[in-house]
Formats: C-alpha cells, sequence, structure tokens
C-alpha cells in the first residue's frame, strides 16, 4: 500500500459521483497556522492520510503517525490498524494533541507497516493580532 497525500485541513467531504466513483472535497489545507495565545498551547489539527491499496495486495495494515519538534523528539503518536478493499482507496483521519512549547514547527512523519516515512510539517506562528 502507498501514501497518496497526507495533509493537515480545516474540513474533508466524501462525494458521490457517477460510476464507482467518490471525489473527496478537501478544504483548509495548512502547513502553518496562526497562535491562538502565547506558548506553550496545545493544538488538535486534523492530519488526512490518502492511502492506496494495489490490487494484489491483501488490504489490511496499520498507519504510523510520529509527530515530532524541531529537535526530532517525538511529541505525539497515533498507530491505527486499517482495512481497505484491494484496488481501491481509502483515508484515515488522525487527531494528535500537539503541544507547541514555542513558536515553531512540528512535523507529521507518516507511513504504513515499515514503508517510507511521508513528512507533513505544521508551523505555528505569532498571531498578527497579538
Amino acid at each position: 500500500m502507498d501514501i497518496i497525500s497526507a495533509l493537515f485541513v480545516e474540513n474533508i467531504n466524501l462525494r458521490q459521483v457517477p460510476g464507482p466513483s467518490t471525489r473527496i472535497d478537501l478544504s483548509g489545507i495548512m502547513f502553518s497556522l496562526p497562535a491562538p495565545g502565547e506558548p506553550p498551547v496545545t493544538l488538535a489539527p486534523h492530519l488526512v492520510v490518502i492511502v492506496r491499496c494495489r490490487a494484489d495486495e491483501p488490504g489490511e495494515g496499520i498507519l504510523e503517525v510520529v509527530f515530532k519538534d524541531e529537535k526530532g523528539e517525538e511529541v505525539a503518536r497515533n498507530a491505527s490498524p486499517f482495512t481497505v478493499e484491494p484496488g481501491k482507496f481509502t483515508y484515515r483521519l488522525v487527531r494528535g494533541e500537539l503541544t507547541f512549547a514555542s513558536y515553531g514547527t512540528i512535523e507529521a512523519h507518516c507511513r504504513i507497516g515499515r514503508g517510507d516515512w511521508t513528512v507533513v510539517p505544521l508551523t505555528l506562528f505569532p498571531s498578527p493580532e497579538g
């Protein structure tokens, strides 16, 4: 199986279209956001991971997401088993509670089983109003 995409988003919607097809509408894709207050702050952003299963694969896997700060230290972890019909796609919604000790970046390191890592950054910056 392969990770096709991994993104922090505000919203995800699924909709049917003619034929055996589904559309995934992602909105509010983000790589940074203003802090809701002075750090330390804890945020729980939505990470959407889209997975493809080839027709000749068993369709069972474990999605592991490790959130790391700029020093490479783990700040949160999530591992969840999933199934997908061979030859199809699925998505997993991961919501980690991320504590930003200061302004900076936390990266979500995502992989299926022992596969390659896909890394997605999320940077916290000072609020323009603050």
